[in-house]
């Protein structure tokens, strides 16, 4: 695929997508710092109000390769403003959402939004930059993932203590509108190159190269989650932190995971698979080194999972999977999320805080002996 012949600079193209990954990202985790006044002011418990986390990601995983064939040959750059303004109305909708049920219907829109517009901004970098930069543009893409996991939960947080849980939704539902803008202004047409079949998304589980890709990004991603979600009880329980050191510490994680992704970027670009066998296995030392070094091994481990997100990208990319592989690698990574943090409840609930992050090695390590041994089919670029 090359890139798209415009009058308009690359690089604000790229910045306006990377901007929007972070809104929908913080979109899906604002409820993250909410959950206990959204609760109270709609007369739920937390644990239902939990729903409002779990709803998008599931949602988003439907959602992803349905929009792909849905969207036929309409020009990508009209779907991914469409998507942007779905998540203004959607985050709207919750901010004044009059019951519970209407709240829910508002986050099922966001997963609608998350699932369509990751699919078709992952296939952007190889359209809107030369083919050295490429790899740039991807973590670039990709970093509004890690940012929004560093300043998306911590700002709804400040809203909420300074306006109000309601004030947060209509603030993000505010940068999806300057986001939506932005797009109108400096994103070129993006004709699709054709339209996207059911056959094809299944062709993409035939294709030895991007189903390894796939398996080991949900192998990695499942575990990732499974342990990370009960990462505060481990480190309260197990480390003895307090609540400052908790936030200090997961702060250092986040940033980590900012660089990380950047870092891995440049190098997923010319050998992806081998990188993210790389991830895996510091993904693995870090979270069996935690009852030893928590400090260290948080940081490790946030600068290994940063490029997990871009890797997967680039691997999928390389592998010639086109909208169809980015449909059902945003498909594919957003069950391993919900999967993980469902799984990690059963360990930590029958087990303890420590067996989980065991739970997270061993499927790290299976990630690496899979990505190590399978797909070996010479992918582009690696």
């Amino acid at each position: 695929m090359t890139t798209i012949e415009t009058a308009r600079a690359p690089w604000p193209a790229v910045s306006s997508v990377a901007v929007g990954t972070f809104t929908i990202v913080t979109s899906e985790m604002l409820p993250v710092g909410l959950l206990t006044p959204i609760g109270s002011t709609l007369g739920v418990s937390d644990g239902v109000a939990g729903l409002t986390m779990s709803a998008p990601g599931v949602v988003a995983a439907l959602s992803a390769p349905l929009l792909t064939v849905v969207a036929g040959r309409l020009d990508r750059r009209i779907v991914l403003i469409a998507l942007m303004a779905l998540l203004a109305g959607a985050n709207l909708l919750a901010a004044y959402s009059p019951t519970y049920a209407v709240m829910l219907v508002a986050r099922v829109l966001v997963g609608v939004s998350i699932g369509g517009f990751w699919a078709f901004a992952a296939t952007l970098p190889t359209r809107l930059v030369p083919e050295q930069h490429v790899g740039r543009a991807a973590a670039m893409i990709a970093g509004g993932v890690s940012v929004a996991s560093v300043l998306g939960v911590p700002a709804g947080t400040l809203i909420l203590s300074l306006a109000g849980w309601r004030t947060a939704f209509v603030a993000v539902a505010v940068l999806a509108v300057v986001v939506l803008v932005a797009l109108v202004l400096v994103l070129p047409p993006l004709p699709a190159t054709q339209a996207v079949r059911p056959a094809q998304l299944l062709a993409v589980w035939r294709d030895s190269a991007l189903r390894t890709a796939l398996v080991a990004t949900a192998l990695v991603v499942t575990g990732h989650f499974a342990a990370y979600t009960y990462i505060r009880p481990f480190l309260e329980q197990v480390s003895g932190a307090g609540p400052a050191l908790i936030s200090g510490l997961l702060l250092a994680y986040g940033v980590a995971g900012v660089v990380g992704n950047f870092g891995s970027g440049a190098q997923a670009a010319r050998g992806p698979r081998q990188i993210m066998v790389v991830l895996a296995v510091l993904i693995a030392v870090s979270t069996m080194g935690m009852p030893l070094a928590g400090a260290a091994m948080l940081l490790l481990w946030g600068l290994s999972y940063g490029g997990v997100s871009v890797t997967g990208q680039l691997w999928v990319a390389r592998s010639g999977g086109g909208e169809a592989g980015m449909a059902m690698l945003s498909s594919v990574f957003n069950a391993a999320i919900a999967l993980g943090a469902l799984l990690g409840g059963v360990i930590v609930d029958a087990a303890s805080p420590s067996a989980v992050m065991w739970f997270g090695a061993v499927l790290a390590l299976l990630t690496a002996a899979y990505a190590g041994t399978w797909g070996r089919r010479r992918t582009i670029g690696s």
